[in-house]
């Protein structure tokens, strides 16, 4: 599979960094079943750049948090769930250089894959730009998963702290419904919508079960109901 100039064109955009190599770009989109060099060295230092960069972040913007909040909120921030999500705003699954057999059987939507292309396209940035324009990309990405107290949900997981701010408010709970369940039984992947009433839209969340797929959904209405705050006060 060739990637199109126009696709590595919007993907930059939406990242936020224009490659001067642009090698190193589609390095990092391919996977080790479509060729001998592939991302996974890639992987292994965009890993390591995530962690230090949100640590920094965390550490920065929670004065008072101790350590142990702060160590809860990296972990929900780096983990596979949080990077497959973010790779999917970026719409990597489609760009993904596969090989056919792990295309057939649907690896561009695989958690385990869209994630380690996540942290191999910050590591591609990291050798392209340096670290500030990494720095500047994961801070770009991660901004409305920072934006809340580390010791009020750091360790609770999306649908928990939905559902007590319906609750708050006397409001109906969370609807989720099962949109699609596509592949293999050992390795099929759910598509949930949530349906909540400050929202005019549903949100999705896609998962290696239904419970994952439902955080997804959650985590997403959160950040929707969160913009809308903001929008409100200013």
């Amino acid at each position: 599979m060739r990637i199109s100039n126009q696709a590595l064109d919007e993907l930059q955009t939406r990242l936020g960094h224009d490659f001067n190599n642009r090698d190193l770009l589609i390095l990092a989109l391919t996977h080790r079943s479509a060729e001998k060099n592939h991302n996974q060295r890639l992987e292994f230092l965009g890993d390591a750049v995530l962690g230090f960069v949100v640590a920094e972040a965390l550490y920065q913007l929670y004065p008072d948090a101790p350590e142990g909040d702060l160590s809860q909120l990296r972990a929900a921030l780096v983990n596979r769930e949080t990077l497959s999500e973010l790779a999917r705003n970026l719409a990597l699954g489609d760009l993904l250089v596969l090989g056919q057999g792990e295309r057939k059987s649907g690896g561009q939507r695989r958690d385990s894959i869209l994630c380690d292309a996540m942290e191999a396209l910050l590591g591609a940035v990291y050798l392209d730009g340096g670290a500030d324009a990494c720095r500047r990309c994961i801070l770009s990405l991660m901004q409305d998963r920072m934006q809340h107290d580390p010791a009020d949900g750091a360790s609770k997981d999306p649908k928990t702290r939905l559902q007590e701010l319906l609750q708050a408010g006397a409001l109906a709970l969370p609807d989720y419904q099962v949109v699609a369940v596509r592949g293999e039984e050992h390795e099929q992947e759910f598509e949930v919508s949530c349906s909540i009433a400050l929202l005019d839209r549903k949100t999705k969340g896609i998962g290696r079960s239904r419970r994952l797929a439902e955080q997804q959904a959650a985590r997403q209405a959160l950040v929707l109901l969160q913009n809308s705050q903001m929008k409100d006060k200013g």
